[in-house]
């Protein structure tokens, strides 16, 4: 029985370890102080990635029900409801995946030399591809969630919960198949330099699982899913964030051979807003 308690402190310990990382939730004091830090537990906090998208998911959708119920109806309403849960999103996490994805756009952008784009992803300044790829970026998810609250306001609680979850599964993919390239020891991704574990993938995958059985459950209240429609719906938003995977994947590959912390953060905002697409598509 000891051990097994044991063992559920050591991930309750990593889990926190990768809020702390991962969002701007505060972790400190006494708390910081008993989840401690090492390289080692920062790696092993990895599979707990899609469990961030949870609690991220959670409060984002949650925030979202409210202002669905407390402000006028309006066919205004899913367009200012998606504006504010993207906002509060982005506070969330304090644009981390975000900040990969202009760099990257940067990186690739300017430059088809392999060395230089790496040279680029590590200016902190946003360049015109990387302020493109942000304005892009965030005028799609609003636009798709607010599409999809015009159908159903359910079904875009539902999309804001479980992107977060699944987008943040699909990174560690890229961590497992490439190698990391770069400069490991300035690089956002320096804890994922060398290769995730299988466990670490079988954490994630269950919370991915998780989240998945919370969104039925929660869809099954408010909205009367079916099991079957939740399957057909959730079926499209997987493999239109699985495409959207590959893409990733394909286009690191033949540009960098490798992945960095910013590629891994804009397979992450690419993931998500293919999932709003294929949820949307599927309504």
């Amino acid at each position: 029985m000891s051990n097994v308690m044991s063992k559920v402190m050591i991930a309750v310990r990593h889990y926190l370890l990768a809020l702390q990382f991962f969002t701007r939730i505060p972790v400190t004091g006494r708390l910081a102080a008993w989840v401690g830090f090492s390289p080692a537990m920062l790696r092993a906090s990895a599979g707990h990635f899609p469990g961030i998208g949870i609690l991220v998911g959670a409060i984002v959708a949650g925030f979202s029900a409210l202002l669905l119920s407390a402000l006028p109806a309006s066919t205004m309403l899913p367009l200012v409801v998606a504006v504010l849960g993207t906002l509060l999103s982005v506070m969330l996490t304090g644009a981390f995946h975000e900040d990969g994805l202009a760099d990257i756009a940067d990186g690739l952008g300017g430059s088809y030399e392999r060395e230089r784009a790496l040279i680029i992803m590590k200016d902190s300044r946003v360049g015109a591809f990387g302020a493109l790829a942000l304005v892009l970026a965030i005028l799609s998810k609003v636009a798709l969630l607010a599409l999809i609250g015009s159908i159903s306001s359910s079904a875009m609680l539902l999309a804001l919960f479980t992107a977060h979850v699944v987008s943040r599964g699909w990174p560690l993919l890229l961590v497992r198949l490439m190698a990391h390239v770069g400069d490991a020891a300035g690089s956002k991704s320096k804890p994922l330099a060398d290769k995730i574990t299988g466990l670490s993938l079988l954490t994630a995958l269950l919370w991915v699982l998780v989240g998945l059985g919370l969104a039925f459950v929660q869809q099954s209240f408010t909205a009367g899913f079916y099991l079957w429609n939740f399957l057909l719906t959730m079926a499209a938003a997987l493999l239109a964030s699985g495409l959207g995977f590959l893409y990733m994947w394909r286009l690191l590959w033949r540009r960098l051979q490798g992945f960095t912390g910013d590629g891994l953060g804009a397979t992450q905002q690419v993931c998500e807003i293919a999932f709003y697409f294929g949820l949307a598509l599927a309504l």
